[in-house]
């Protein structure tokens, strides 16, 4: 039998190994790799591992520091307290072109991602950043909240990591308007603006919303390093930066081509208004706002904290809202009138006083001199700092003697110096003073308040802390006491002749007094009205002799007085030292239909979130009858129309012969006004109260020493001195339809008895006389 072949074998070929294969699951291995350390690595971020991440409800309610804003009473802001220089404001705040610059500039692709651009990271990590950053718009806010600056590469890099994280964070917990409002809020541009809506004032005097294209473009441009790009210092670099804003806003169809090249051909425009302390307007009244407010936070807590602790409000952080009565542009004529004014005056003063031996004093020995200086070195700043800092009392008078770099006031502007700090005490004591406030008599509400010629230089404020000698301002007072008590008539006379007040009599204890009058004129008779248009001080002497001094204070006091007044004889003459805001209280008083009305300056108090925390009440009481108050107001009237405050009426410009300095002004009013001059002892004080129905204004201006002062009437009057800023003020005041200042008269009362119409009162006198010669009445 034949033998079986066997089976051959079939062979198969093995396939020829890929040689990248281990590269390809190698790429595959690092790559996963890599994508699970950047998960481990985020995730050890979002746990905190390379520093503090924050919590969610402080994603939820990020904390900042918020100034607390002062508004004025017709809606704007006019001063801020602060630890760092931010208000808030809503999307709704921001003009479009604003966000579009912002998006345009710093995240083109800001509505497409979510929080973190990966087209913009991978081109900044194959160039190395050359072609610029990946930070996206959240991850900007993310880094000012919450991670802030790095010591070193490795920290840098971390910290990029949690910006990532927060950003995407962000991204969850807000829409994409709130993370630009939150982003525009919280940005540092510098020079104490915090925040767009104060760099928009600090640096343009505007609102966000009231900004043009070529502005936003500016502070858009800030945004990428505000220190480098800081149009104060660096204006052309600011320039260029915010025309490649401009210029992105072109590519991206923000803006056209021509509109790009005509903003572009703008030149760079500021209208730079810091935001300081000293800075700003109504500085003076600021300050009584910050004085005012400390004493509210103590006795007005938030309540308790977890542990059990009272909390205080705290009005540099937590954002208030202060609402005053200011009017802002009441106050800035105000501060204009007073400039315009007061730097005319110290010419006239400066060249009278190169004749005074003793400038910027006058009639004291150097015994005298000596105790100002060393009085001022006793209350001056510089000593209590010095005292602080552990210096003897020898080391501090001997460095008032040392001279020192310094800035000093001038009218011109501030000037570099080297002197003493003694000298720079006689420099600034050779600068005449002022105080203005303005109040309707109806509401009390206080409208404008300077408190002096520069707060940065002189801090003392002639309205609410300086008392000074009234003059003849005080006469109103004695004559309405008499109306009230005597029912006089402005109409009625009496003799000019010199009066003596006896030993004793009235609170004069050690000499009988006979007051004087100016030009020693004592003949003849003189009806009230005229008697006060004159200030004439016999008459004055008079009245006070028939009612006594007692009840002439209590009715200061009832309206609204609080300094002391020695119930004597010689306030008839105004020698009690009263404050000015004490002043215009009290004259509202006879605008007002003799009811007496407490001055206020701040309305209502709320919270950063809207919630009132303090609401004012009015305080009003009835002073004298409606009657006595209309005929006071006419006496003064009578001021206006032919007595000291006369120049109001003028129509050209007054000019006194001394040097030919200018310093009176072409006021021509027409309409009613009521008011009293006031000139003290050796002319150190010079007075004017001026009333319309709706608005009654005071003005004080004379030197920080009594002895500092002009050497004449002619120019050391209240008339001279401190009505021209009264006028200037209501010329502006008037000029300005929207404030709405009355020209009307004054109300009348209905059924008034007392005569006022002297024309009339004297053909009824005669016809009086006559019928008793016929009839023998």
């Amino acid at each position: 039998m034949a033998k079986a072949t066997p089976k051959s074998k079939k062979t198969t070929k093995k396939p020829a190994s890929n040689p990248n294969l281990k590269y390809i699951k190698w790429f595959w291995i690092t790559f996963a790799s890599g994508i699970l350390l950047i998960a481990i690595v985020f995730l050890l971020a979002s746990m905190g591992v390379f520093g503090e991440m924050p919590k969610f409800a402080e994603l939820e309610n990020p904390q900042n520091d918020l100034a607390t804003q002062i508004i004025s009473s017709d809606g704007k802001q006019i001063g801020t307290f602060f630890k760092e220089n931010r208000t808030p404001v809503q999307y709704e705040d921001l003009p479009d072109f604003l966000v579009e610059a912002l998006i345009a500039t710093e995240d083109a692709r800001y509505y497409e991602h979510s929080g973190i651009d990966a087209r913009g990271t991978l081109r900044a990590l194959f160039f190395l950043g050359t072609k610029g950053g990946a930070s996206t718009i959240s991850q900007q806010l993310a880094k000012q909240l919450f991670t802030g600056g790095s010591r070193n590469k490795f920290e840098r890099y971390t910290q990029k990591i949690q910006e990532w994280v927060i950003a995407t964070r962000l991204e969850r917990q807000y829409t994409k308007d709130e993370i630009i409002t939150m982003y525009l809020n919280k940005y540092d541009f510098l020079n104490q603006a915090i925040g767009i809506s104060s760099a928009s004032r600090i640096y343009f005097g505007k609102n966000p919303k009231e900004l043009e294209i070529q502005e936003a473009a500016v502070l858009v441009g800030m945004l990428k390093n505000s220190s480098l790009f800081n149009p104060l210092r660096r204006p052309e670099m600011v320039r260029e930066r915010r025309d490649v804003v401009l210029a992105q806003m072109e590519k991206y169809d923000f803006i056209t081509v021509p509109e790009k090249d005509s903003l572009q051909a703008l030149p760079l425009k500021l209208d730079y208004s810091p935001e300081g302390h000293s800075d700003g307007t109504a500085t003076y009244f600021r300050e009584y706002v910050r004085s005012w407010m400390a004493d509210w936070v103590k006795a007005n807590p938030k309540g308790k904290n977890e542990d059990g602790e009272q909390e205080f409000f705290d009005i540099y952080r937590d954002g208030l809202r202060i609402n005053v009565t200011i009017d802002s542009r009441m106050q800035k004529y105000a501060e204009e009138a007073t400039q315009e004014h007061m730097a005319n005056l110290q010419k006239e003063f400066d060249k009278q006083e190169k004749e005074n031996k003793t400038s910027p004093f006058r009639d004291l020995t150097k015994q005298e001199v000596s105790s100002i200086i060393k009085r001022a070195i006793r209350t001056s700043a510089r000593r209590a700092k010095m005292k602080a800092q552990g210096k003897s009392e020898e080391e501090i008078v001997a460095s008032f003697d040392k001279k020192t770099e310094m800035k000093i006031f001038s009218w011109k502007g501030e000037i570099d110096t080297i002197m003493t700090p003694k000298d720079s005490i006689l420099y600034y004591k050779q600068f005449l003073r002022s105080g203005l406030m303005s109040m309707e008599p109806q509401t009390g509400q206080v409208k404008a308040w300077v408190g002096g010629i520069n707060y940065k230089h002189f801090q003392y404020d002639h309205v609410y802390q300086g008392a000074r000698q009234v003059g003849s301002t005080f006469k109103p007072f004695v004559y309405a006491t008499a109306i009230d008590q005597l029912k006089l008539s402005p109409c009625d006379t009496l003799p000019v002749s010199q009066i003596t007040i006896p030993v004793g009599s009235h609170g004069v204890v050690e000499n009988d007094w006979t007051p004087k009058n100016v030009g020693a004129k004592y003949s003849g008779y003189l009806s009230l009205k005229a008697a006060l248009a004159g200030s004439v001080n016999t008459i004055s002497a008079r009245l006070m002799d028939r009612i006594g001094p007692a009840p002439i204070v209590r009715l200061a006091e009832k309206m609204g007085i609080q300094s002391n007044i020695l119930p004597v004889a010689s306030i008839a003459l105004g020698s009690v030292d009263l404050k000015l805001s004490e002043m215009v209280g009290a004259y509202s008083t006879f605008a007002n239909q003799g009811i007496y009305t407490k001055p206020v300056m701040i309305t209502s108090i709320e919270d950063k979130n809207g919630t009132v925390l303090y609401q004012f009440v009015p305080e009003t009481k009835d002073v004298i009858s409606k009657e006595a108050a209309y005929v006071t107001v006419n006496l003064m009237e009578g001021v206006t129309q032919s007595g000291s405050g006369v120049r109001l009426r003028t129509k050209s410009r007054t000019r006194y012969d001394y040097k030919n300095v200018i310093t009176g002004y072409p006021y021509e009013f027409t309409n009613p006004i009521a008011g009293k001059t006031g000139t003290t002892q050796n002319q150190s004080d010079g007075w004017f109260m001026g009333m319309v129905p709706n608005l009654c204004t005071g003005v004080w201006v004379g030197g920080d020493d009594r002895a500092t002062h002009f050497e004449t009437v002619t120019f050391g009057q209240g008339a001279t001195m401190a009505l021209p800023i009264w006028g200037l003020f209501m010329k502006k005041c008037y000029a300005d339809k929207t404030l709405n200042v009355s020209t009307e008269a004054f109300e009348r009362p209905e059924n008034l008895s007392i005569a006022v119409d002297c024309e009339a009162y004297k053909s009824s006198q005669k016809q009086e006389e006559a019928l008793e010669d016929e009839f023998g009445f």
